[in-house]
């Protein structure tokens, strides 16, 4: 880089005199006489010149008054399309970067970096670069500037599902329980504030209806003026979104196809299709300031959150009655706080929503547009019952709306308010009995019920209409289940079905949350698990762990609970819990305080967040359902206790093993497995659930509990 004097060098150069010769043959230098002598057109043209790039370079050189690093300027300059030509001939105002009508040392620190653009001089490039984009004014009668705007803010379905620690809700029978059961656990929702962002696995409770919502506003009703004000408490709503179908193999020919055809499609689907329609957020006023609200709204879109915010809040304070710009405000910090990972920002920007909805003359699209949205990221956030508040209300404002009262069906479903949703599906069904999501919905609450049989065509025509929010592989698990134990083996078909459409990883492994590239196989040994030393313990300790399962086995003393998970077709089948969720029991472990000793040393198991460590008992005539386990991110160890000599086994895709009293089977329990216990006595196992081996110590750490 040049030293600043170089430049004035050379500029003391290029105005040196020229030599001339006189009329004696000698060389001397031009000077202007004293009598009246000038310069020249020429001299004062280059003189100009000189003092048009002293003046610009000066300005640029005295900042911070230290020597300026050139070539990062003319970097600046060239992305303010800065022009040399235009600078010698003084139009300078096309490079006014601070928005103060000239170009001066502000400006330069703009060009270096040294200072921000105002928001003024952002909104203007914005609304003129709009203003060319868009001359027809006409277009807000047909359409509105922000139409993309959901898949905007909805980046990567999911918004993305950034693994995120767990956030605990109220213990309650989970809509996501995939097994079928009423099992009682926390709720994990993912959050913002979290360290991971490389685990490849959908955290444990959370829903997929939760989660993207970009769906089409259904049954808008752009002319109606006045609309019932929403309620201070009122949260936005989620909707589903189907799953991608990149892995489906249309050409399997035992898989049942879904209804694509518009002349499959029933005829009240044809007819909601047909009133779907671009939602309006404008009211009149707003469209006078159209282009301010488009200029602020394209740098949302093009990802610059922060100016975004500080444009929006600037149109806010001039119209504070607006509310698309109280919404676009909201947008953007809900940009912000993805882009932040703040729950601070989120949560304000919560509350922009529900100030959008509250003000006067908001559109009914705006307003339905607005709360659901605040529903949706309240649900993020864990506040479930907020939610439920929110499409409550929306429900009262839109009454004929069917997707908001499948949303609101979930929304029950997510508090663990089983019999509230059964009726809002109830509600659904009839009055549009073809509707799919409702369908599916309402036969997953029949079989948590075990209405077995007639939850199977309720989730079967649900399935069936492709409707969105139903190729979801609860769904086909719960189905193939239901089959299952009803003797059809049709079950495997819709098994096949979702592992084709990328739900399992195979069919026999089911299950649903999931780390991928990990070895799966459906049987272990010892040395395959890297677990020596555990396994060891455990056999060489067994006549202990025996001793002191026996002990805490009386009935009087209510330790041993019964199963749970509705996994059992007969018979009695009980479980004494040490550790759940990689947390230790303390009470129990007082009642065995050598099992637990001997595992305190073994992270691998009392860690494991997505398993549990407890004695099981199962009396005779007992048959356990061929199932599967929730995830693939554990391997399950049987130690043997009290075996009788038959009659106990059990399987694990098509392999049938026993157990061994003092010996340890390892297997998969995220592939199918049964159990039967047919001999005249007790069997009693200790079940010690390990991480599997290949995952990182970060994922161990960052994993959410299941």
């Amino acid at each position: 880089m040049a030293p600043r004097k170089n430049f004035r060098n050379q500029a003391k150069k290029e105005v040196k005199p020229a030599a001339v010769v006189n009329k004696n043959g000698v060389k001397a230098e031009a000077t202007v006489a004293a009598s009246g002598g000038g310069f020249s057109g020429t001299k004062i043209f280059t003189w100009f010149m000189v003092l048009a790039l002293l003046g610009v370079w000066s300005s640029v050189a005295v900042v911070w008054f230290d020597l300026v690093d050139y070539d990062n300027v003319i970097e600046r300059a060239k992305e303010f399309r800065f022009n040399f030509s235009e600078v010698l001939q003084g139009k300078l105002s096309a490079y006014d970067a601070d928005g103060d009508g000239d170009f001066d040392v502000e400006d330069a620190k703009v060009l270096l970096g040294l200072k921000e653009r105002p928001v003024s001089v952002l909104l203007r490039e914005a609304k003129e670069e709009s203003a060319v984009k868009e001359p027809d004014d006409s277009r807000d009668e047909a359409t509105h500037p922000y139409e993309d705007e959901n898949n905007a803010i909805d980046t990567k379905g999911e918004l993305v599902e950034k693994a995120q620690p767990q956030q605990t809700v109220e213990e309650s029978k989970q809509y996501n329980n995939q097994a079928g059961s009423l099992e009682t656990k926390e709720t994990v929702q993912l959050r913002y504030n979290a360290e991971v962002e490389s685990v490849p696995e959908p955290e444990a409770d959370v829903e997929p209806e939760v989660e993207s919502v970009p769906e089409p506003e259904a049954d808008v009703e752009p002319e109606v003026e006045s609309v019932p004000e929403p309620e201070a408490d009122v949260e936005p709503e989620v909707e589903s979104v189907p799953e991608p179908e990149a892995d489906v193999e249309p050409e399997v020919e035992s898989v049942p196809e879904l209804k694509e055809n518009a002349e499959d499609q029933p005829k009240d689907k044809l007819q909601e299709k047909a009133k779907k329609k671009k939602p309006k957020l404008l009211n009149k006023f707003e469209k006078t300031i159209k282009m301010e609200i488009d200029a602020a709204e394209k740098l949302r879109k093009k990802g610059k959150m922060e100016e975004a915010v500080r444009a929006f809040e600037t149109l806010v304070l001039q119209y504070p009655q607006s509310p698309r710009c109280r919404y676009g405000k909201a947008l953007a910090e809900d940009g912000l706080a993805e882009k932040m990972l703040s729950n601070d920002m989120l949560q304000k920007a919560i509350g922009t929503y529900k100030e959008a909805s509250e003000l006067p003359n908001a559109t009914p699209d705006l307003i339905k547009a607005t709360l659901k949205k605040r529903a949706e990221r309240q649900q993020f956030l864990g506040r479930m019952r907020g939610a439920l508040a929110t499409l409550e209300k929306l429900v009262q404002i839109f009454p004929e709306d069917v997707a908001l009262k499948n949303d609101l069906g979930v929304a029950h479903l997510l508090i663990g308010d089983n019999k509230g949703a059964k009726r809002i599906y109830e509600e659904v069904l009839a009055t549009a009995p073809s509707d799919g999501f409702a369908k599916v919905h309402y036969g997953f609450i029949l079989k948590s019920e075990n209405k077995i049989a007639e939850s199977i065509p309720f989730l079967r025509d649900g399935l069936e209409s492709g409707d969105p929010g139903t190729d979801d592989g609860r769904f086909y698990f719960h189905l193939g289940d239901a089959l299952q134990r009803m003797g059809d083996d049709s079950a495997y078909k819709w098994y096949e079905r979702g592992h084709l459409r990328g739900h399992f990883a195979s069919v026999w492994q089911r299950s649903l949350y999931n780390v991928d590239g990990l070895k799966a196989q459906p049987w272990w040994t010892p040395k395959d698990t890297g677990y020596m030393d555990l396994v060891k313990t455990l056999e060489r300790n067994w006549r202990i762990i025996r001793d002191e399962a026996q002990s805490v086995m009386d009935k009087t003393t209510g330790l041993f609970v019964p199963e749970e998970e509705n996994l059992r077709e007969k018979g009695e089948w009980g479980q004494f819990t040490l550790w759940q969720q990689g947390k230790k029991a303390g009470e129990s472990c007082r009642s065995v305080p050598k099992t637990c000793g001997l595992l305190e040393r073994y992270p691998e198991a009392t860690g494991c967040k997505r398993g549990q460590i407890k004695f099981s008992v199962m009396q005779p005539g007992t048959h356990v359902w061929p199932h599967t386990g929730p995830t693939n991110c554990r391997l399950r160890m049987h130690l043997g206790l009290v075996i009788p000599k038959t009659g106990c086994k059990i399987r694990c895709t098509n392999d049938t093993r026993a157990w061994e009293e003092g010996k340890v089977l390892i297997f998969d329990d995220s592939f199918e497995h049964e159990v039967w216990q047919d001999a005249d006595s007790y069997r009693l196992i200790f079940i010690v659930d390990v991480w599997h081996p290949e995952l990182t110590q970060y994922q161990r750490q960052t994993l959410s509990p299941i």
